[in-house]
């Protein structure tokens, strides 16, 4: 384990966020916000110690999956922990665990909250908590990576800790050039919705806000009402551009180089938005005499299945009061999520789709056990490691949520508000039923429950197995052998 090279990439991740510390406290001045010292304090600090951390960096730089992993992992907790102090240091949420828990919801895009009463808020606090979502969203080391060249060629080990879906792609051969790319897509998407919502009668604060939770898939809302309150028109801006956000992003590169044709033949793309139309058709249909016209009920619908599929959060209507079949529908979209290299979370449209055509192999094998198939996917064949790699992460991801789920039963609370915090936080995506519904928060679970469900927020968004690693003895195995080498 090269240990002075994840020091030193550490390092880069403290002063940039002490660089990104800087546009709350620049808010505070802007609103006279006598809280914004806080946010300057915490990021004086952060860029004094990063630049002491990088001032040399390492002779050996031998980098790889080990390393990439427990790097980002360690990281993110960081990142959270330093996040979380201004919450704290200027009051607006003075437990130091609920600040985290907040902080680690909004890095991760998750968009669970403790607070019920976020309008109190200093605007600096607002934005702070907004826009650690558009941080997390596309994520902190694609953004390093696309600032600076932080470990040569060994870059993609970290790219694949942090990014979404069963395998990673490179838009192009360099990864410090796939990353630009990727950020300039996520920042044009995110002014452009920032444009439409400035248009819809919204003040540029508060559409800023808005785009950093739709753009993160994260779902913090600025209001108490969420988004109820909202006309028809941003409702349907924030629809279209979170079920946009969920979309691969590799599909928006081949439009960008002209290559429509092959962009729109994605299947997963194709799978994605079938599932999407087809709840929206269900859930429409079967709440259309909760509200007072059939587009209000098509406009709500819309409005969830594009938060939920896409795991950003928000919530134009109370979704708990719904029937049955429509919130049942919600839960299974909870599961499935975004596609692979998009900023949503849940298991992935891509992955689902892998595991139901493994299903159909297996059942074909037992009908025509000498015919030789082959799974393929977007056309090309599939290779067997991605295939058992989905399987091995659809069993990790089964015995978390099981786990999980009996540790915070211990708070006593009803099987549906433990199933689903669990499923909300794992999945990244906010909202829950029932006490964890869009009308309640995570405020009355005990502290331990908290950290189960911290954990889970950023198993989800690191894909499981980073955090996993932290926990595993193999991972620090070398660190053993080294002190017993120098004891002897």
């Amino acid at each position: 384990m090269n240990f002075s090279m994840i020091r030193y990439i550490i390092g880069w991740v403290i002063t940039f966020e002490g660089i990104f510390l800087s546009l709350p406290t620049l808010i505070a001045v802007i609103f006279g916000e006598t809280k914004g010292w806080s946010f300057a304090l915490v990021m004086t600090v952060c860029l004094a110690g990063g630049v002491l951390i990088t001032r040399r960096k390492p002779k050996n730089t031998n980098f790889y999956t080990k390393e990439g992993f427990v790097t980002v992992a360690i990281s993110w907790i960081i990142m959270s922990i330093i996040g979380s102090l201004p919450f704290v240091f200027n009051g607006d949420i003075a437990n130091p665990m609920n600040a985290l828990f907040e902080t680690i919801s909004g890095f991760t895009t998750t968009g669970a909250s403790i607070l019920s009463d976020v309008e109190v808020l200093a605007k600096c606090s607002l934005f702070w908590r907004s826009f650690t979502h558009w941080i997390g969203g596309m994520g902190v080391f694609v953004f390093l990576l696309a600032i600076m060249p932080l470990v040569g060629g060994k870059n993609i080990h970290l790219m694949r800790a942090e990014s979404p879906g069963p395998s990673v792609e490179k838009l192009v051969p360099k990864v410090r050039k796939s990353s630009i790319i990727l950020y300039g897509i996520y920042c044009f998407m995110t002014l452009v919705e920032v444009v439409f919502l400035i248009f819809g009668g919204l003040d540029l604060f508060e559409s800023l806000l808005i785009s950093f939770g739709t753009a993160g898939t994260g779902g913090f809302s600025i209001l108490n009402s969420g988004f109820a309150n909202y006309t028809p028109y941003i409702q349907y801006v924030v629809t279209i551009f979170m079920i946009l956000f969920g979309v691969n992003f590799n599909v928006y590169y081949l439009i960008l180089i002209r290559k429509v044709k092959e962009a729109f033949h994605y299947e997963e793309l194709r799978y994605y938005l079938f599932v999407i139309f087809a709840a929206i058709a269900l859930i429409t249909f079967n709440i259309r005499g909760l509200f007072p016209s059939i587009e209000a009920a098509f406009r709500n619908a819309s409005f969830q299945v594009g938060s939920i599929i896409t795991t950003t959060g928000f919530a134009s209507a109370n979704f708990n009061e719904w029937p049955e079949f429509s919130k049942t529908i919600l839960v299974l979209l909870m599961f499935v999520g975004a596609c692979a290299g998009s900023t949503g979370g849940g298991i992935k449209v891509s992955r689902v789709i892998l595991m139901l055509k493994t299903v159909k192999k297996e059942l074909l094998y037992y009908v025509h056990p000498r015919n030789i198939r082959k799974i393929k996917f977007n056309g090309h064949l599939v290779e067997h490691e991605v295939v058992r790699g989905v399987n091995v992460f659809f069993i990790t991801y089964c015995m978390i949520l099981i786990f999980s789920t009996a540790l915070i039963a211990l708070d006593n609370f009803d099987f549906i508000t433990n199933f689903t915090a669990v499923v909300a936080t794992l999945n990244n995506i906010g909202p829950g039923l029932e006490l964890v519904g869009p009308a309640g928060n995570f405020g009355m679970f005990s502290p331990f429950s908290k950290f189960v469900l911290m954990f889970d927020m950023l198993a989800g968004r690191l894909e499981l197995f980073p955090m996993l690693m932290l926990l595993s003895p193999y991972t620090w195995s070398e660190v053993g052998k080294r002190r017993s080498k120098r004891k002897n």
